[in-house]
């Protein structure tokens, strides 16, 4: 960090261009050749919005900023035994101080704010103390705004604000309360602050957040200011962004591990998750009002994070509220991520990596039920183990391959079938071919490329492929947890929106095809968490959420968290195969079981990431997280 505090306490002077959305080129339009007076960057909206421009672009990339990426750090996936480049390897190995190490992480220091390059983009360390303090001198700079309306000066503040307790934030739920930092800092003098605990840096970042909100508009479509750029304000921050934010920030200080970090008590605080409530709610109630943003209808649900042949069009529709950076879009994908998700009988190259069948189980049955027991019959939900995919969640068919599904049209070789249909059944070609390579876990995720990728028929060209931080589903489970966990019931409401707890999770449900939560889950607290944090598990399944949920709510040292599963069964073969691979789901198998491939062995200092030697020697108020 010393290093990166004296880099970017530089003065900002220039004007910086515009990187992250093309259609914000034309707020800068000054010759190359042009002296330009420091103060320039802040004297009128275009030129201020032209330095506020930089702070999307350190918006960091999670999902493809390097060959081969790894953001779920859970027991959501397994990735490829040996491969030491991943952090996913050595988070289940303990060895958390590869954050800034591994070959393939996100998390690093270094990054540059003003490259277009992706490559640049996976530095959530380093960008984020970069546009903290780019974010202060704008805040600092404000009052040279003077040639603007008051809507302009309040579309600059608004963002400024926003984007320094946003950086903040993402770097609190690695590693915890940090300086908050909210002032320029000159170059010359040596950083000071103290380090806050969690709860007190999160009540900066809502200090900001509320301001943000306070100062920005819900569309920048519907501002005089936006037309500019009208139709090209998507992704601009806004007010249901900020409040959003707001209602996260508050609901993460009140979870169990940042209170008890802060108080010494591993529960909920319950004055936070109300105010997080209240913040949710009135960032729902404006959606709805609005329709700024609206969930998608399940037959678009992959579009929410890929498209497919349509010009690399940003994925997302309009559930998606804060995206990663989309640098690179259209081609970030195509030769290198595509490959991991497929064995190599399809794909042949590529680091493997297949959800867990442990983490396949949260995805229940479609009446809403969840599988007790994924080896034994449930008269209750109607899961039988010998026909394991019959009656699911809907979800689990959008994200989930399983045995006897067509994931190839064109095949090559004697064994075409076993290639052109996953042939996951015990002793089948995809769990035993190329060694470590196969698909060790007995499933394979196509939440985030076609189910038919592969080496044959062009599906893996064309895609653009993005993750939100945060999306509408995301927001309306997010209530839920601090509406129940606050007010107290799941039938509870807050911050004047009428909608309950549980009928906010119900709402994902609905859109998804579930049915609703179960009466006896509704008699407690407990119960509605375990159907809540269920709900979590399956709507976000794969994108980047879980390892932050685990933490948080203190169960990532505990079992069946620590273990990932591979599933075994045989074919029944009672059934001829057209039988079988033209309704995949009503497969019948026997022997159906499930074998631990991995069990982490973790302590309590792995609830956060340890920040870098060099850094907590700068000076003594900055200390290093327990157990480092």
């Amino acid at each position: 960090m010393k290093k990166i505090l004296k880099r970017i306490t530089k003065p900002l002077v220039l004007l910086i261009p515009i990187l992250c959305l093309n259609s914000c080129q034309k707020y800068l339009d000054v010759s190359p050749k042009s002296d330009i007076n420091p103060l320039d960057a802040y004297k009128n909206f275009r030129n201020f919005q032209g330095f506020t421009e930089e702070l999307y672009n350190a918006i960091p990339l999670m999902s493809s900023q390097d060959y081969h990426n790894n953001w779920n750090f859970g027991e959501d996936e397994y990735w490829e035994p040996g491969e030491t480049r991943l952090l996913a390897y050595s988070i289940d190995q303990g060895d958390y101080w590869a954050w800034n190490t591994a070959g393939y992480t996100w998390f690093r220091t270094g990054g540059k704010a003003s490259s277009q390059t992706r490559g640049d983009k996976g530095h959530l360390w380093g960008l984020s103390w970069y546009a903290i303090n780019k974010a202060n001198a704008g805040i600092a700079n404000l009052d040279k705004l003077t040639d603007a309306t008051t809507e302009e000066k309040n579309l600059i503040a608004g963002q400024l604000y926003f984007f320094r307790g946003w950086f903040h934030f993402m770097l609190m739920q690695y590693w915890g309360g940090l300086p908050y930092i909210d002032s320029s800092l000159p170059s010359d003098v040596t950083l000071r602050l103290p380090r806050l605990n969690y709860q007190a840096t999160a009540d900066k970042a809502a200090a900001d957040f509320q301001k943000a909100a306070d100062l920005l508009p819900v569309d920048w479509d519907e501002t005089t200011a936006g037309k500019t750029t009208l139709g090209n304000n998507n992704l601009r921050i806004n007010k249901i962004m900020a409040l959003a934010y707001l209602g996260k920030d508050l609901l993460w200080a009140g979870s169990p591990l940042m209170n008890n970090e802060s108080t010494g008590s591993p529960t909920y605080n319950v004055e936070y998750c109300k105010k997080a409530a209240d913040a949710f709610g009135k960032a729902l109630q404006l959606t709805e009002s609005t329709n700024r943003y609206q969930l998608a209808d399940m037959a678009d649900y992959s579009k929410l994070f890929y498209t497919y042949n349509q010009n690399g069009k940003i994925p997302g529709l309009k559930e998606a509220i804060f995206m990663e950076n989309v640098s690179e879009l259209g081609s970030r994908w195509r030769w290198n991520q595509v490959n991991d998700y497929r064995p190599m009988t399809i794909n042949a190259s590529g680091i493997k990596v297949n959800p867990t069948a442990n983490y396949v189980d949260y995805f229940g049955m479609a009446n809403g039920l969840p599988i007790a027991d994924p080896e034994k019959k449930d008269p209750d939900s109607g899961y039988d183990p010998e026909y394991p995919w019959k009656n699911r969640d809907p979800r689990f068919y959008a994200d989930i391959m399983f045995d006897g599904e067509k994931c190839a049209l064109n095949t090559k070789g004697d064994l075409a079938e076993n290639r052109q249909y996953a042939s996951l059944y015990t002793g089948g070609l995809y769990r035993t071919s190329n060694g470590t390579k196969a698909v060790l876990t007995g499933y394979m995720n196509c939440k985030f490329i076609s189910k038919l990728m592969n080496d044959y028929d062009g599906y893996r060209e064309n895609n653009a492929f993005a993750l939100s931080f945060m999306r509408l589903a995301d927001v309306y489970l997010m209530y839920a947890e601090a509406t129940a966990q606050g007010y107290g019931t799941p039938q509870s409401t807050a911050g004047g929106y009428n909608t309950t707890a549980v009928d906010a999770v119900n709402k994902i449900r609905d859109r998804a095809g579930v049915g609703h939560i179960a009466a006896k889950y509704l008699t407690s607290l407990d119960g509605f968490m375990s159907e809540l944090r269920r709900e979590r598990a399956v709507e976000l399944a794969f994108e980047g959420h879980r390892f932050i949920d685990l933490r948080r709510w203190m169960l990532l040292l505990s079992k069946p968290y620590t273990l990932k599963k591979a599933v075994e069964f045989d074919r029944a073969k009672d059934e001829p195969s057209s039988s079988l691979y033209s309704h995949p789901e009503n497969g019948h198998v026997l022997k159906f079981r499930e074998t631990v491939l991995l069990e982490r062995q973790l302590s309590n200092k792995h609830y956060w990431f340890p920040l870098l030697k060099s850094d907590v020697q700068i000076y003594d108020a900055f200390k290093q997280n327990p157990g480092w």
